[in-house]
């Protein structure tokens, strides 16, 4: 498995982390997503390779930012 951790900005309620897990398990080989609204903090785990960049430009797509 291998974990990306991801900064998010934008996330203020429970409902801000379902949005991101839903839209992040929609990528095919995605296994597990925790977002953190406290933190900001989206820890991702795949079985396979993912660009770094496509995870990021679904989590901006839902209206969120990501700090670099």
């Amino acid at each position: 498995m291998k974990e990306t951790i991801i900064n998010v900005k934008g996330m203020v309620c429970e409902g801000c982390e379902n949005r991101v897990k839903n839209a992040l398990g929609e990528i095919k080989g995605i296994e597990k997503v925790e977002a953190n609204y406290k933190t900001g903090i989206v820890k991702i785990l795949a079985n396979e390779d993912i660009e770094r960049k496509n995870m990021e430009e679904v989590i901006e797509d839902i209206g969120f930012e990501v700090n670099s």
